[in-house]
């Protein structure tokens, strides 16, 4: 067969699920790429993360005989048969992103918050769901993609396969600051650590005794490699996000501000998420009141750092 596969929402990250369909058709011997519309193709898969607030659905025609659409971004009944789910991906279809492993662990959430997907999409209990072996094969780099590691019941086994890879870790998602027992925390402390990211999306719950208590266990010292992942335009008002950021930051994290449904946050909550995530304007300008959201624009460098002018 002649496969043609769409990342819906560009190559900016690998898609898992067009990377574990690629390497599942390869072994049976198929013809697979990316879709070109010039070609005719027997099977065009087409995989989106994300809806229309974050991005756009391809707007192309499609020269196939058969056309299957999947991911949470065109809704959460689509799931991969379990023979191609637990296939090794095909890092080769995205290069650029080539010495890093990407997968899951543990799929599933007992929280249930309201703006997130995962508990209806994976279920309210985590549970563990493959071993290392399955997305990993020596890469120096593995990105953990897992909602709540530390809420399943087989967390040391799954952390001790990420100690003994020796490979670098980020845990993409909000760790569950909650959840870091002190055995928690020493087994993530053998863990050769490229990235926490934590979260605290709700301004009603009071999560700094968990904060502090995880700084006086944790080896990872380095804030920049502590990250918070801060909810706004949930509810909150801008004094909590304030606080929540403030907070933080004089606790040694780095704070980062995710907006729930962009379009419609106000212009404060977007001039606040400029600063908090441009972390030299974070640095430079350590009171909200007091920055400029065009300084960046007089600046005259992209990246948001002073060219000696203003």
């Amino acid at each position: 067969m002649k496969i043609g596969l769409i990342d819906v929402d560009g190559h900016n990250f690998p898609n898992l699920c067009l990377m574990k369909l690629s390497a599942y058709h390869k072994a049976r011997g198929d013809m697979v790429e990316w879709y070109d519309n010039g070609k005719r193709y027997d099977l065009v898969y087409m995989s989106r993360v994300f809806t229309d607030t974050y991005s756009k659905d391809y707007e192309g025609g499609i020269n196939a005989y058969h056309i299957i659409k999947g991911g949470t971004g065109y809704g959460l009944d689509n799931k991969l048969p379990d023979t191609v789910e637990h296939t090794h991906p095909d890092y080769g279809l995205y290069p650029q992103f080539a010495g890093t492993a990407y997968g899951f662990l543990s799929r599933g959430c007992p929280r249930g918050c309201g703006f997130c997907i995962v508990g209806e999409k994976e279920g309210r209990k985590t549970q563990a769901v493959a071993d290392l072996s399955e997305f990993w094969g020596g890469e120096k780099e593995i990105k953990l993609l897992d909602a709540n590691i530390l809420a399943c019941p087989d967390w040391e086994r799954l952390l001790g396969q990420l100690a003994d890879s020796r490979a670098t870790v980020d845990f993409t998602q909000g760790l569950d600051v909650r959840l870091t027992t002190p055995e928690k925390v020493a087994a993530l402390n053998k863990i050769r650590i490229k990235m926490l990211h934590f979260a605290w999306d709700n301004p009603e719950d009071d999560l700094i005794p968990y904060f502090k208590k995880f700084s006086e266990l944790t080896a990872v010292k380095d804030k920049r490699k502590r990250q918070v992942y801060v909810l706004t335009n949930y509810g909150s008002t801008h004094e909590q996000d304030l606080y929540r950021i403030y907070t933080l930051r004089d606790m040694g994290y780095s704070p980062y501000v995710m907006i729930y449904e962009k379009p419609t946050a106000p212009e404060e909550t977007r001039r606040m998420q400029r600063w908090v995530n441009n972390k030299w304007f974070f640095s430079a300008v350590p009171d909200f009141r007091d920055f400029d959201p065009k300084y960046q624009a007089r600046s005259g460098n992209k990246d948001g750092k002073p060219d000696g002018r203003r």
